[in-house]
């Protein structure tokens, strides 16, 4: 059985996460405690809430460096929603604030107008949007969407997303209201997506199984 480490440093719907993955047959632990993510075999990143919070929390409760060791050590590492927003360098959401810098690029906040006719964007972006490959892939590049079929809807709440410096990083993308969102990014061992797998029914699900075979 696959030992999955769900990092808690007080943000997140951890037991909505917990209980998919052991829907997928995974054992799980959510933890704040540094020695359990250092010896992780898999581990989640998951979050609800804002960038700044996000690190403070991870501060607080020590969880910076042992997450930073244990994701350079090799171990499948996958951030939800907000938790995919921390592994990039930085982000301006309330201020400048410096996220952990695994994956190069920034996370800005969804342009509140359209790019067409000026209209009013609706942010936060809330509810099910399909996700397609970027450019002009024709097929998925990435093995956490194998086997989802292209176009598949995923339940997504946020209202920031992330600009990945590479674009070769950047596997997986969905359209809301005209401007293009980073909704799946990987990086080596990394892996992050700004929906939310644990509300997204059965294709969630198949994600989760997807991550518990990178290992």
């Amino acid at each position: 059985m696959n030992r999955v480490t769900v990092i808690d440093y007080g943000l997140g719907n951890l037991l909505s996460v917990e209980q998919a993955l052991r829907h997928c047959g995974a054992d799980v632990v959510c933890t704040s405690s540094p020695e359990l993510i250092e010896a992780a075999d898999f581990l989640v990143l998951p979050g609800v809430g804002a960038f700044g919070d996000g690190m403070k929390g991870l501060e607080l409760r020590g969880l910076l460096e042992p997450l930073l060791i244990a994701a350079r050590s090799g171990k499948p590492l996958l951030g939800i929603c907000l938790g995919m927003q921390l592994l990039f360098e930085n982000s301006s959401e309330f201020g400048l604030h410096a996220g952990l810098g695994l994956i190069p690029g920034i996370v800005r906040g969804i342009p509140p107008l359209s790019n067409k006719d000026g209209s009013r964007r609706r942010i936060p972006h809330i509810g099910w949007t399909g996700i397609i490959p970027p450019g002009n892939r024709c097929s998925w590049d990435e093995p956490l969407l194998d086997g989802l079929p292209q176009g598949v809807s995923m339940y997504f709440v946020h209202s920031f997303m992330a600009h990945p410096t590479e674009e070769s990083q950047l596997k997986a993308i969905s359209n809301h209201d005209g401007v293009e969102v980073a909704a799946v990014v990987s990086r080596k061992n990394l892996t992050g997506c700004q929906f939310h797998p644990e509300k997204s029914g059965a294709a969630g699900l198949k994600l989760f199984e997807n991550f518990l075979r990178l290992g």
